[in-house]
This record gives C-alpha cells, sequence and structure tokens, in this order.
C-alpha cells in the first residue's frame, strides 16, 4: 500500500469566494472529477476535504481494475479508466502504479463454469479480451494454487491494478496545473440552497459561492448530501482482506486470482499475498459512528467473520499454511441498494451532483466515473447513457436507514454469486406492496421487487423457484398464463406504474415533440411509444392513452419517472 498522500496550497491558501463548481471529497471519484472539470475548460473550480486527500476509503482500496461490468457503458467506463490510468504518468510525470498483469477466473461447479463463459463471450462483445483455458492453463498462470477441484477457468489479460494514491496525486497535480484549487482540512458545514436550487457552501474557511455542487464523499456522501435536503441511498459495510509477510515463490506482479465460489480475490503484494473477499453476507456499519476524524483509519479486526474465507483461502492456496499475517485489514466501502453506483444531478435539488455509492469499485470505476459526471456538470448530460447509475432510479423508500442496512449486506454478499436470470434480492423486502398484495399472495404468487413495490411475476407458486442456467421450474406455469391471457382475458395490475396527465390545447403538439411514435390517433387510442429527449436520446418507453382531444394519460415504469 502507498504511503498517504500529502498536497500543499501555498498557490491557492486563500478560499475562494466563488466557483463555478465545487466537488466535495477529496478521494478517487473528486479527485477525477476535478481533474476532468478542469480537461474540459473548467479553471474555476475547487475541491474541499476535510482532512487529506484519500484519507477516506481510497487510500486502503485493494485497487483491483477489471474491464467487464454488466452493461456496454458500465464497461466502456472502466475502459475510459484503463487507458487513463496507462497514459497519466506520461501526461503528469507522476507514477501511478499502473500493473496489467491480467486476471484468471476459476470455477469449481458447472453452474459457475457456464457463468464465467457467459462473460466470456459478453466480454468480447463489449470488445474486452477474454478467452477460456483449462485448470491446467490456470495452474500455469498461477502455479501456487490448488486445483484439483478446478473445472475450468477464464483468462482475462486486460485486467490490472493500480497504486489508488499515486493516482490521486496524478489527477490532481494534472487538475492544478489547469487552474483547479485543492483545499485539504476543510470541512463542508452547510450546503446553501434557494427554491431547490444550489447557491453556495459553507466551510470552515468561509463560504463559496456556486450553482454547482458534486458530492464524492464516499461513506459520508448520505450526511454531505442531506446538507442540501436530498436523502440518498448510500450506506457502508465493513470489507477484508488479509495481508501477508513475504512468501517463497511470490513473484512481483502476478495475475489477480478470482475463486468467486470460495469469495475471494487474491494477488501478490510486497513479495507476499494479499486475500480479499465478498463473504456471503456482509457486516453493514453506521458511518456516525465512525466520526468526523475518522481519516487513514481502520476498522476493528474480526476474525471470527473473516474465518470462513480464510478456510477457503487454505484450500485454494496451501502455501499459505506456512504464511505469516501481517494484518486483516478492515476497511469501509460504500453501497447501494442495487450495487450500482450514483452519478448525476439529483432529483430534489437542481445543481447538486452525486459521485458516490461505489459498491467497492471507486478506484476501478473513478477514471471513468469522473469523466462522465464532469461531462453531466458542464455539458448537462453525461457522454453515454447511464441509466444503471442515474440517482433518480431509486424510490425514496430507499433511503431509509433500515432499510440500507439490511439490505447492503446482501448486496456486497452478491458481488461474486453467480449472475442466475430472475435472480432477486431477499432482503428489504415488502417496502411497497399494491393494493391487492394480500389477494394476490392468496393466489400463491410468487413476488419480485421493483423500485421497492413487490409485485407479482406468476402464480401457484408453492416453493422459491430454483436458481440455474436450464429451463426454469416456473416455464409451464407462466406459458399457462400467457395462454389464457391471449385467448381469453387477464387483469393487469398498474398500480406500481408513474401515471402522467397531460392535458391542454398543446397537448398533442408537446407530445408529438417528445414522444417518437404518431400521438395523433383517435380518441381511446392506446399507443406504444419512446420518450425522447432534447437530443433525440431515449429517455424510457412508456403507454400513452388518449383520452380526449386534449387530454392523454402517460403510463411510465416506475423508476424512469
Amino acid at each position: 500500500m502507498s504511503d498517504h498522500l500529502q498536497i500543499s496550497n501555498p498557490d491557492h491558501s486563500k478560499l475562494p469566494s466563488h466557483a463555478e463548481v465545487v466537488v466535495i471529497g477529496g478521494g478517487v471519484m473528486g479527485c477525477s472529477t476535478l481533474y476532468h472539470l478542469t480537461k474540459d475548460g473548467v479553471s474555476d473550480c475547487v475541491l474541499l476535504e476535510r482532512n487529506k486527500l484519500t484519507s477516506g476509503t481510497t487510500w486502503h482500496s485493494a485497487a483491483q481494475v477489471r474491464a467487464l461490468r454488466s452493461t456496454q457503458n458500465l464497461t466502456n467506463l472502466i475502459k475510459y479508466s484503463i487507458s487513463l490510468y496507462r497514459s497519466l504518468e506520461q501526461e503528469t510525470g507522476q507514477q501511478v502504479g499502473w500493473i496489467n498483469k491480467g486476471s484468471l477466473s476459476i470455477a469449481t461447479n458447472p453452474d459457475r463454469l457456464t457463468h464465467i463463459r457467459r462473460q466470456e463471450a459478453l466480454a468480447r462483445l463489449y470488445g474486452v479480451e477474454a478467452s477460456s483455458v483449462s485448470a491446467d492453463e490456470a495452474l500455469e498462470r498461477w502455479p501456487l494454487m490448488n486445483v484439483d477441484d478446478v473445472i475450468g477457468a477464464v483468462w482475462s489479460p486486460d485486467d490490472g491494478r493500480v497504486s489508488p494514491s499515486d493516482l490521486c496525486a496524478a489527477l490532481t497535480k494534472a487538475a492544478r496545473q489547469r487552474g483547479g484549487s485543492i483545499f485539504e482540512d476543510t470541512s463542508v458545514i452547510g450546503i446553501i440552497t434557494e427554491g431547490n436550487k444550489i447557491k453556495g457552501v459553507e466551510t470552515t474557511r468561509g463560504t463559496i459561492q456556486t450553482n454547482k455542487v458534486a458530492i464524492c464523499t464516499g461513506l459520508w456522501s448520505k450526511q454531505a448530501a442531506a446538507m442540501a435536503g436530498v436523502d440518498i441511498p448510500v450506506w457502508p459495510c465493513e470489507h477484508f482482506y488479509l495481508l501477508t509477510r513475504p512468501l517463497e515463490g511470490i513473484s512481483g506482479n502476478m495475475p489477480t486470482l478470482s475463486d468467486h465460489d470460495g469469495h475471494l480475490y487474491i494477488r501478490d503484494d510486497s513479495g507476499g499475498l494479499l486475500v480479499g473477499c465478498f463473504e456471503p453476507m456482509g457486516k453493514s456499519i453506521d458511518p456516525d459512528r465512525l466520526g468526523t476524524d475518522f481519516a487513514f483509519q481502520l476498522l476493528p479486526e474480526d476474525w471470527d467473520h473473516f474465518e470462513p474465507m480464510l478456510q477457503n483461502a487454505l484450500h485454494r492456496l496451501p502455501v499459505l499454511e506456512k504464511a505469516e499475517v501481517r494484518m486483516l485489514l478492515n476497511g469501509p466501502e460504500s453501497f447501494t441498494p442495487d450495487g450500482s453506483f450514483l452519478l448525476g444531478e439529483s432529483a430534489e435539488t437542481q445543481g447538486l451532483y452525486l459521485g458516490c455509492g461505489m459498491n467497492s469499485v471507486g478506484v476501478a470505476t473513478g477514471g471513468g466515473a469522473g469523466w462522465a459526471l464532469a461531462h453531466d456538470i458542464i455539458h448537462g448530460a453525461p457522454p453515454m447513457d447511464l441509466h444503471e447509475a442515474d440517482p433518480k432510479r431509486f424510490d425514496p423508500a430507499w433511503s431509509d436507514i433500515a432499510a440500507l442496512s439490511e439490505r447492503v449486506p446482501e448486496v456486497l454478499g452478491k458481488h461474486y454469486e453467480i449472475t442466475y436470470p430472475g435472480r432477486q434480492w431477499q432482503t428489504a423486502r415488502h417496502l411497497r406492496k399494491l393494493p391487492l398484495h394480500d389477494e394476490w399472495q392468496a393466489q400463491d404468487a410468487c413476488f419480485g421487487q421493483a423500485y421497492g413495490y413487490e409485485r407479482p411475476l406468476y402464480f401457484d407458486a408453492h416453493a422459491a423457484p430454483k436458481m440455474g442456467f436450464g429451463k426454469p421450474d416456473w416455464f409451464n406455469q407462466v406459458g399457462s398464463e400467457v395462454k389464457h391471457v391471449t385467448d381469453a382475458a387477464g387483469v393487469t395490475d398498474l398500480s406500481s406504474f408513474s401515471k402522467i396527465d397531460i392535458k391542454g390545447a398543446d397537448a398533442l403538439m408537446a407530445l408529438q415533440w417528445i414522444a417518437s411514435n404518431q400521438m395523433d390517433r383517435p380518441v381511446g387510442s392506446i399507443i406504444y411509444t419512446l420518450m425522447l429527449n432534447d437530443k433525440g436520446g431515449i429517455m424510457s418507453d412508456l403507454t400513452v392513452f388518449r383520452l380526449a382531444d386534449d387530454h392523454f394519460r402517460l403510463y411510465v415504469g416506475t423508476a424512469a419517472l
């Protein structure tokens, strides 16, 4: 792990009274956002850090950078990060510790093998190199591991790692050279709003007038956003990795070994091993318990909690039996209810932007996410469709602390879980129920959760569905329900959908402008269409009922409102 990053500001000792953009938080997300703001021509921007840069959670990150994500554009953010991390040293003269040695994902059961091979195919589709290898070939790349139960693996040569503190040093060096200012030891004590618009930031060193604020404060983002009257669904969990002293047979800069059936990631570190985990159920922690002076600090070791993961590691790496433990690092990381981060303008306050809730991939995503957030701040939209990270996707119920503290341990635990089709979350359920919930339940409904709502997926379900990649056990039941609706009739419960009424003399003209389909249909028509933004981009699909010449009712997917 790198030494703590120290930045001085002899040329910016006085806090400015005005800034075009204020970035709060000096971790990788804040530093990347500042870097990209200045790169895009905004020199009148300020980063505020209440302690020192990287002092929250960035400094202790294992800093793995895996290129593949669940969607094309999330993958594009990582690919951007990799390109940036490769080029920063040449741009700034500051080393960032980028090591591109690839990663190896192993499978010990047929479903995991199917899963990683599906990921391999997805990677190629998204422009990421990946290839299947045998257990023997995997052993050649990681000679110290036990492969007795390994039935296959996938090799991903694009993956790597970086030094988080050095990365932030390079980002801030470039930002300062382009006019950006950085103020450490400067706490934000208030965010000034008027009529749901940002007007300024109050700090321990004075007030800055601004219309744009970016919250990049990691696990403290919930408290920071609350100063602007915004309640966001971010909550921390404890995250563990084991560090050993140097071991015989460990060469420098080895590939990362991912044993997801064992919930482990493993790599070399200073001649020894770093063994990290995303255990099946994590431990949430109240950020208020950490206090405002929690900087370059760790949480207490918890060997009882880590013990099952240690046993998995001993099975995979017998050499650990001889290892001397340097420390069991326990550092907090922030998570969201669905495992994707928050990136973009908040729904409640104009000019308040969020770049937080990184779900333990902050360093990997930070380069691309900082670019996207800066682009949104400057140009009014991200450079690509990032609906998976849109802060507006969450119902307010998800900001409830009880729901968050119940859900985020499962989010951490699903980090390495096989992504079966139809997989549902098990925690923090029944946040919202439909009016006919009890009736659906009496019909043995199998419920899924969408936007916090419990919605029936199918009926006559007498047991929880078995997860798998083959024909699902609900196949025949769903088929019979579809046939009944097709051949006879059915009732659709739209209670959880958002409804928007557009009325008036210009209602048709407005819809013709923002909808992709022909809206001038007879009264009584039901029209399926896309809703477009001012650039012609697709915001959502929806169904429109024409109730009168000047009255349209829009039924919108709940999360798209």
